[in-house]
């Protein structure tokens, strides 16, 4: 970023929080006090069947990441929660609803699809009810849109979804179906652009597109670099898959910084695929930040080393729902002080029994192991602290919080 840039960016953002009341602390046992303007909320919400999370920026502007429904069943995954009498993309719809009523608005900014996963867009399957229309299956994000206009939808591979071949599988083709009718509609869809700055916006705050596709943002203007070779000339097993093509972004308002990234993967398989590896130049490209959620929910491909030695954060967010979440390499990792030393708080928005078991000696250092996880950044960026909130109801009660660290 320029001096300019950055100067600008912090001057907008010393204005939004001299413009805001004081922020009061949550109390636990109590509901979750409401966002408050000039202050930045990041929620990342534990339904137990895959990824979302809502940012509500500086000026009451937001951003969805995501809105995964997966049907793999329990005991595999996690028990949905607050519970089965709604699909999960319904209760994350709800939980938007509930927490921009305090902005005013009621529309999303922006829905950015990561990638298209199940656990990230929504399964379907027999039983998955149609839309009014008749046009798709309501799962996930097309849950979240029956519930809440979204004024941009952005992905990986729009308009096309044929990159790196088309798709077929029922849960991409009807995420496909939606974004067709959406277009009919008049509704706007963009695909996810590396380098850029202004594509997802939240007043106050700077969302940077780091990597998407095989692409990579080279942290000057908004140039980039392609990593991956000719699709046309690899091998049908080393074509990347899903995950490898996840969207990266970093996040910054003030001095306090975000990285996320989806399911990107920096697993090379030991080292015969060095350009398989996009979450470490993307991570190496953002630079230290303050909260980073752990890329493919901890997984074993993920969070590599120099990943983790780039990032540095202070904590780190897990959204895990599967048995496999977070694995036991990874966990050390983001624990270790050989990689980066100092202080810092490991939160998972959901552990299955069996993953504490496997490797207990590390999930007991962890500061959170269920809830929905809420990043509270002051007015302005100077501070931040996470906040854990019961996920079996609706209530949004706080059962835990960090301390408050200086960004």
């Amino acid at each position: 970023m320029s001096p300019l840039t950055r100067r600008g960016l912090l001057l907008g953002a010393a204005a939004l929080g001299a413009a805001a009341p004081p922020s009061s602390d949550d109390v636990v046992g109590q509901p979750l006090r409401p966002w408050r303007r000039g202050g930045l909320d990041i929620h990342h919400i534990a339904t137990g069947k895959g990824d979302s999370t809502l940012i509500i920026g500086p000026d009451g502007s937001s951003l969805m990441i995501d809105a995964g429904a997966t049907a793999t069943p329990p005991p595999a995954s996690l028990d949905i929660r607050p519970g089965p009498e709604r699909r999960p993309g319904e209760w994350i719809g709800r939980y938007a609803r509930r927490h921009l009523a305090a902005t005013g608005r009621k529309a999303l900014g922006a829905l950015l699809v990561t990638h298209l996963h199940p656990d990230h867009i929504g399964d379907v399957g027999p039983d998955t009810p149609l839309s009014p229309n008749g046009a798709y299956k309501l799962t996930g994000v097309t849950d979240v849109a029956a519930q809440l206009p979204i004024d941009l939808l952005v992905d990986r591979d729009f308009p096309d979804y044929a990159f790196p071949k088309p798709w077929s599988a029922p849960f991409a083709t009807n995420y496909v179906a939606f974004v067709r009718d959406r277009i009919r509609a008049g509704g706007k869809v963009q695909r996810f652009r590396v380098g850029v700055a202004d594509q997802l916006v939240l007043a106050g705050a700077e969302i940077r597109n780091l990597a998407a596709n095989g692409e990579v943002w080279t942290g000057q203007g908004e140039t980039t670099r392609r990593l991956f070779p000719p699709i046309e000339s690899l091998p049908a097993g080393d074509v990347p898959d899903e995950n490898a093509l996840s969207t990266a972004l970093r996040l910054r308002y003030g001095a306090f910084s975000y990285f996320a990234a989806g399911d990107l993967t920096s697993h090379s398989f030991d080292g015969a695929l060095p350009w398989r590896d996009v979450e470490t130049p993307a991570a190496q490209v953002a630079g230290q930040v303050d909260v980073a959620v752990a890329a493919h929910h901890g997984m074993f491909d993920a969070t590599g080393p120099d990943v983790v030695r780039a990032l540095k954060p202070r904590a780190w967010i897990i959204p895990s729902w599967h048995v496999a979440h977070p694995s036991s390499d990874v966990l050390e990792r983001i624990l270790s002080q050989r990689l980066y030393p100092g202080p810092r708080e490991v939160f998972a928005t959901g552990l299955s029994p069996a993953n504490e078991l496997a490797h207990k000696w590390l999930t007991d250092k962890m500061a959170s192991r269920d809830g929905h996880l809420v990043v509270r950044v002051a007015p302005g960026g100077s501070s931040f602290r996470v906040v854990v909130t019961d996920n079996r109801d609706e209530g949004d009660r706080v059962v835990s919080q960090s301390a408050v660290w200086p960004a």
